[in-house]
């Protein structure tokens, strides 16, 4: 008799940032690589132009949310996000500095994960509008699980009041 196992799929949420270079084309090849290494987008965002954050003297991001579908467990996706983000010519030199590519987990499903190198929900997600827009887009009655409160609910206490602009992108 044949056994089938069957994995187990995880909805995973990863924000994407870029402002080095084809800041479009670098978000673009973000989200082929990640389907190709990680799992399946089930849904994506619009890209957002956004200020800087943590660092304003730079040019502006284009921030975009995904949402995909996984068997990873996390430090495997951290791990292939890494490569991706090295495979796309990211140098990791400044805090908050300019960047090619910038790859966030955001949720894990609903799982609360505070391990060396990796924290999931990202701690400083409920602080940024640049990600509580386009995730509010693709989830707004997403729970973060530790604020207990939805992504919609997140962004309207929100005090970041930087520009998030949709692109027709």
């Amino acid at each position: 008799m044949q056994t089938f196992t069957t994995k187990k799929y995880i909805n995973v949420f990863l924000g994407l940032g870029s402002n080095v270079g084809n800041r479009g084309s670098n978000l673009h090849s973000a989200v082929g690589l990640i389907e190709k290494n990680i799992g399946k987008v089930a849904k994506k965002s619009h890209v957002y132009e956004t200020q800087p954050w943590g660092e304003p003297n730079q040019d502006p991001f284009y921030n975009q949310v995904l949402m995909v579908n996984t068997t990873l467990d996390p430090r495997e996706i951290l791990d292939k996000i890494s490569r991706i983000e090295r495979e796309l010519g990211r140098e990791r030199k400044e805090k908050w500095g300019p960047r090619i590519i910038d790859i966030d987990i955001l949720f894990y499903g609903k799982r609360l994960i505070r391990d060396k190198g990796l924290e999931i929900p990202h701690p400083d997600l409920h602080k940024r509008a640049f990600v509580l827009v386009p995730m509010m887009e693709i989830a707004p009655e997403f729970e973060h699980p530790v604020l207990e409160k939805q992504i919609d609910e997140l962004y309207m206490d929100c005090t970041d009041e930087s520009d998030v602009v949709m692109l027709n992108y």
